[in-house]
């Protein structure tokens, strides 16, 4: 009777977990879109993704971004003019299809980028301030194995919800 009762407590325990995990994934998601305006006040969430993005891959074109990110063309097409807009993004015609563009991250792009990065760091110190490294160091394992469960693009999977 006991291992009923030990995996009733077990099944208990996970549920609870989940749950409190699931609500603190939202919680973070919301103080993250927040967050974004005080890092950077020209760059939302989606634009620095984006700007990032194309900075990792050292330039892309707008059809990669849209597919990367399970995003419509028309939402991709927007975000990247109001980057190009503000000088943070620069196109330059595509050496393998003279057709295409890539998209190139300017000097003031990776400032904005530096400076995002800089606040951002601040904003992580502040908050962890008083961790200790090897809860750090777990905590970073944990978000690290979680982000890998992850589908490509960072999307919920079907049937997801995500507030």
């Amino acid at each position: 009777m006991s291992d009923v009762s030990d995996v009733s407590e077990e099944s208990l325990a996970r549920e609870t977990a989940s749950q409190a995990i699931a609500r603190e994934v939202i919680a973070l998601t919301r103080r993250a879109r927040a967050a974004a305006a005080q890092l950077h006040p020209e760059l939302s969430l989606v634009t620095h993704t984006i700007l990032t993005h194309v900075s990792d891959q050292r330039g892309c074109n707008a059809t990669d971004l849209a597919a990367h990110y399970m995003l419509d063309k028309s939402t991709v097409s927007r975000q990247v003019s109001a980057l190009l807009r503000m000088g943070l993004l620069a196109r330059r015609p595509d050496p393998r299809d003279h057709r295409a563009q890539i998209l190139e991250v300017t000097e003031a792009g990776y400032s904005a980028l530096a400076a995002a990065a800089r606040s951002r760091q601040a904003m992580f110190d502040d908050r962890l301030g008083d961790w200790g490294t090897s809860d750090l160091v777990r905590f970073a394992a944990y978000l690290e194995r979680y982000n890998r469960t992850l589908p490509r693009g960072g999307r919920p999977a079907a049937g997801d919800t995500v507030a």
